[in-house]
């Protein structure tokens, strides 16, 4: 299948990067070296996107900078005002790792279709490439969860590229309304059962499936979260494998 073998997602609830002692700079966690890791390269090819920012170019240089320690070659793909490589899904299938920022998934969703980075990612994923995120970035690769794009209330969003057939919760232990709307719009059928995530916690997929857990938090944990049959839901907590620097 290509580089790694078979298909990885990493989906990221939170904590994928984290500020230094100095002013403004950011470095990446363990998080990030799992999912580069799970490339098989020694020196991976990086994919930074930050359309959910409005590909904010602080926040852009941030990200470059917080792999300036790491045996990484990093580039990165921006749709405003226009792409800036000729062929975006030649440079998605180009890279080993892809990494989503958080922002507007909703914005992000509809970008990516309007450029055909939907179907660039879909293909990617199949041959291997190494799809990554936090928030917004965890989100798309799902059928949905709930997001803040249209204010500050969440809503329920079901626009997701579907890669994986599963809503997804991020920032679950962070923000009080995420796991009652979740819980919700799975009770009502708005969204399928799926799979949450606490700061600090990735879930990585292989292919379709859920395989594990991993997290920077020893306090984080994963959560699967299904349909009872009695329209409720019920949820399971999942240990994560605690990663070290």
């Amino acid at each position: 299948m290509g580089r790694s073998g078979q298909s990885h997602i990493l989906a990221i609830g939170g904590g994928s990067f984290r500020q230094t002692e100095r002013h403004g700079f950011i470095e990446a966690s363990p998080l990030l070296r799992y999912a580069l890791d799970l490339t098989g390269q020694d020196r991976p090819r990086l994919g930074l996107l930050a359309t959910a920012t409005g590909d904010d170019a602080d926040w852009l240089l941030k990200m470059y900078g917080a792999f300036r320690d790491w045996d990484v070659e990093v580039s990165h793909l921006t749709v405003f005002p226009m792409p800036n490589v000729a062929d975006p899904r030649e440079w998605i299938l180009s890279q080993d790792a892809i990494y989503v920022s958080g922002g507007s998934v909703a914005n992000l969703a509809a970008l990516w279709r309007l450029h055909g980075l939907d179907d660039a990612f879909a293909e990617a994923w199949r041959a291997g490439v190494v799809l990554s995120g936090q928030s917004a970035g965890a989100l798309c690769w799902h059928v949905g969860g709930n997001t803040d794009s249209f204010g500050p209330e969440l809503r329920v969003w079901a626009d997701g590229l579907g890669l994986l057939p599963y809503s997804c919760g991020v920032h679950y232990d962070s923000d009080p309304q995420r796991r009652e709307l979740l819980h919700g719009s799975v009770a009502s059928g708005e969204l399928p059962g799926g799979y949450a995530a606490d700061e600090g916690v990735g879930l990585h997929y292989v292919g379709t499936e859920f395989i594990q857990a991993v997290s920077v938090s020893p306090k984080g944990y994963a959560y699967r979260v299904e349909h009872d049959g009695a329209g409720g839901v019920k949820e399971l907590r999942i240990e994560p494998r605690l990663l070290t620097a």
